[in-house]
């Protein structure tokens, strides 16, 4: 993770007990605190898209994405919980957040809708290949609650980003 920094030294009054090497406390910390800057720019960029959204399929895709956000943003606690399990720690700020954030932010005026659903679909890709990378680093030192969870994030992050493409998709178009 290029954009990980190291972690901060845990306050004794933190320091929740564990059965894993703190090098991997360490490593696991590091890669879910980027999950969840990039979950808290998604969900905003999400948000972003739903109030800005116009036109002919307005209602639908205003909708999709209020659902979207909501279970982007449903994820952020059980990852930062799941930092804390392990005797991590974890975000603090909208600072801290922008400096781990691997997702882009879009602070256009306007996007049109179908680059709006393109834009959040290519995110969400990015998003479940870095809870692959993060799985496996939580394979590697046997941390199966971190990587349960993934399982299931991943999961729900591969169904958005196949809702995101088939509604952005041309209608008469086989073509993505």
């Amino acid at each position: 993770m290029s954009k990980a920094t190291k972690p901060a030294k845990v306050s004794p009054e933190l320091d929740t007990p564990t059965d894993l090497p703190q090098a991997a406390v360490d490593k696991i910390s590091a890669s879910l605190n980027v999950l969840l800057a990039d979950a808290f720019a998604l969900y905003m960029k999400t948000k972003n898209f739903h109030w800005h959204v116009s036109g002919r399929q307005f209602r639908d895709y205003h909708l999709m994405l209020d659902e979207q956000s909501d279970a982007i943003f449903a994820t952020t606690d059980q990852l930062a919980e799941r930092v804390r399990k392990l005797g991590g720690t974890t975000l603090h700020s909208i600072g801290e957040i922008s400096k781990l954030q691997t997702i882009q932010d879009n602070n256009e005026a306007y996007v049109p809708p179908r680059e709006m659903l393109r834009e959040l679909m290519e995110d969400n890709k990015h998003v479940a290949a870095a809870m692959r990378k993060a799985h496996k680093l939580a394979d590697d030192h046997e941390d199966s609650g971190t990587a349960g969870l993934l399982e299931l994030f991943i999961d729900e992050t591969e169904r958005r980003t196949w809702f995101l493409f088939e509604a952005s998709r041309q209608e008469g178009s086989n073509a993505a």
